[in-house]
């Protein structure tokens, strides 16, 4: 099988249709976000519960508390309900700013909302589509 370098684990993986997705949204979040290589991992295990899940990418803040995931499809994967509640599941132990959903073809990003009284609980607090997708300086605001 081809294989293909991920900068972020340091290390040759097999190049399936998934893995081609995250290798470009890592060059997206690079190139047009300005995210450090240092401060995004991928393919990062979490658990929430007893539960393991293994998040495909993570952009850290300075302060190394999570910003963002990003769960990368197969193109030929439709981005519905199920896949944003898979990345949302994700941000119950994470407790990220920013949710990305991505198939290569289509790209969606959501933002937590900050609501007035919100008591804390940001893991469980409700996003909204963005229209366009902030660079690292404005996720860290």
């Amino acid at each position: 099988m081809e294989q293909v370098w991920d900068p972020l684990r340091k290390k040759l993986v097999a190049l399936t249709p998934e893995e081609k997705v995250r290798q470009w949204f890592i060059g997206v979040l690079r190139d047009s976000a300005q995210v450090p290589a240092h401060m995004m991992m991928s393919e990062v295990a979490l658990r929430f519960g007893d539960k393991p899940y293994r998040a495909d990418i993570l952009v850290y803040g300075r302060d190394t508390a999570p910003l963002m995931v990003v769960e990368c499809k197969r193109e030929d994967v439709q981005l519905d309900r199920e896949v944003l509640e898979q990345a949302l599941r994700y941000n119950l132990a994470l407790g990220v700013k920013y949710i990305i959903i991505t198939n290569g073809r289509k790209t969606f990003g959501f933002k937590r909302v900050e609501t007035a009284g919100q008591t804390g609980h940001e893991n469980e607090a409700p996003f909204e589509q963005m229209n366009s997708f902030p660079t690292w300086e404005e996720m860290r605001k």
